[in-house]
This record gives C-alpha cells, structure tokens and sequence, in this order.
C-alpha cells in the first residue's frame, strides 16, 4: 500500500524538530530527521531539466515519465524505510516546491512552524557563542570569527539560513501557497500544544492522537549535528520548559529593535506580505513561551 506522505517545511531555530517528535509519539507516522528527500527531487530535475537524452525525446511524454520517477522513488524510499502508512517528511525547501509536489502527489499537505524572528536571530547567535571551535557547516568559519553581532546577523539575514528561508517563505506567499499551507506559530505551540497538534490532524485530515505526551517528549529523529556544524542543534529537552524571551538579553535592545523594523518595513512592504507578519506569522507579536534555545 502506497504511504500517505505530509512535509514539514519550517523557518529554522523555530520548533521543527519539536513538531517532528511530538508527532511521531503516533505509531502510525514515521517521522524523518533533517530529510535529504528534497534534495533528491532537486537534483533529479536538473539532470531531467538540462539533459540532451531527456531534450531529444517528446517533452511530453519526459514530462509525465518524470513525474512517475518521483512518484514512483518517493514511495520506494519510504517504503524501504517503514512499514508506516504514514509519513512526515522535514525539509525546509518543501514549501517552495508545492507546484511540483501537487503534480507527484494532488493535494500535498505543507505545514510550517514559524517564531518571532527576533528569536530566531537569538538562538542562531547562542548557538554561535557556545560553539566558539565548531565550524558553522553552512559558511565559512571565517566569515563568522572576529566579526560583529551586526554583521553577524547581517550574514545570517541575507544568506543560510535564515535569508533564504525568508525569501522561500515570501515566494510561497506570493504564489498562494500560503493558502494551502497550515502555519503553526512557535510561540502558539509552546503555550498551547494540545490545540496545535489538533489543528495539525484536522488539516492532514486524521483523528488527533489521544496519547501525546507532552511531557515526555522521546527524540525520535537522529541526526549526525557535526555535519550541519554549529546550527545544527537538533537535540531537543524531553519536556516542554517556558523559556522568557532572551533576544534583547542576547541581542541588545537596539538590534532587536532593528530587526523588527527590518521584517516590518523592508522586507515586508506589500500588503500582503505586511498582513501576513502581523496575522499569520506573529512575527511581529511579543511572543510569550520562547522555549526553544
């Protein structure tokens, strides 16, 4: 029987990982680590995109061949990893290849987890302080080392890994993918976990798993963090601890302040996308439960 497969396609340092393992506390969904699954897609497009054997043949008929080939290898690489119907897939660029996914599989199911980016700024950094030898992974070391908390973030702003996932999350925006998405605040998840978990099985369409255990949260996802270097934390507390908010501990009023102005005034400056930090993602709330480091 083909798996039922569902994509976690969140901002970074947002909770994640927690949604993945609050999750697979249901037998019945297998739940990935950090999945390279997308990664797989992407490169197989390029080779399908850009080879002369797939050019020289009826586009139409590569078109629909293609198709089958992810269908087709999506199920066999799960199937070959689970017996579960079903699965929750977690990758960041999801979001950004709904069209593609809504071809392989009709009505894909994206949910995001979204934070104060202000938090998210705050946890990239301790993460940076704790970690002063590791490499980074996803930049080089040295573009880090003996800088400013200024440049720092704006490093992080404009490159990995939060300005591409900012910039995916404004092209799902501005594609409606947004409206076919279910957003789940960090903050919403923290103060109020059981009412979030349901709004994820209602809009998967699945009874809500009656023995979720909040307090008691096992890791079931395991990843090597070495490779992902130093913001590659994936280690998550077992229990759901209410943190207060750090950032302008960690950040400094000032940069805080800036950041919020950023989000709100730059990058933000169409309606829509102006509606969407003020509603849907809150990122411009004061958050209450910032319990992810």
């Amino acid at each position: 029987m083909d798996k039922i497969i569902y994509y976690n396609s969140s901002l970074p340092r947002a909770g994640s990982t927690l949604l993945q393992n609050i999750i697979g506390q249901n037998p019945e969904i297998y739940v990935t680590p950090t999945s390279g699954l997308n990664d797989l897609i992407s490169v197989s497009r390029d080779t399908f995109s850009n080879s002369q054997s797939f050019k020289a043949q009826d586009p139409n008929l590569m078109s629909k061949a293609y198709i089958n080939f992810c269908r087709y290898g999506i199920q066999g690489f799960f199937k070959s990893i689970t017996e579960k119907p079903y699965v929750l897939d977690k990758s960041r660029g999801w979001g950004i290849e709904y069209n593609l996914l809504e071809k392989i599989f009709p009505n894909p199911k994206v949910v995001c987890v979204v934070r104060d980016i202000r938090s998210i700024y705050s946890s990239m950094e301790k993460n940076f302080r704790k970690n002063p030898h590791k490499n980074s992974g996803i930049q080089d070391f040295n573009e880090l080392i003996g800088t400013t908390l200024d440049k720092r973030i704006d490093n992080w702003g404009v490159s990995q890994p939060i300005g591409i996932s900012m910039d995916r999350l404004k092209d799902m925006i501005q594609q409606g993918i947004d409206k076919k998405t279910l957003f789940i605040r960090y903050e919403d998840l923290m103060s109020n976990p059981i009412e979030e978990i349901k709004r994820f099985y209602d809009y998967i369409g699945l009874e809500f798993y009656v023995k979720h255990n909040f307090e008691n949260i096992e890791q079931l996802t395991q990843e090597n963090d070495v490779i992902h270097g130093i913001f590659g934390d994936h280690k998550l507390r077992k229990e759901f601890k209410k943190l207060p908010d750090d950032y302008n501990e960690i950040l400094g009023v000032e940069i805080s302040q800036k950041i919020k102005d950023h989000y709100q005034n730059h990058l933000w400056d169409c309606e829509v996308m102006q509606c969407v930090a003020a509603t849907i993602y809150g990122l411009l709330k004061t958050s209450t439960d910032a319990g992810a480091e």
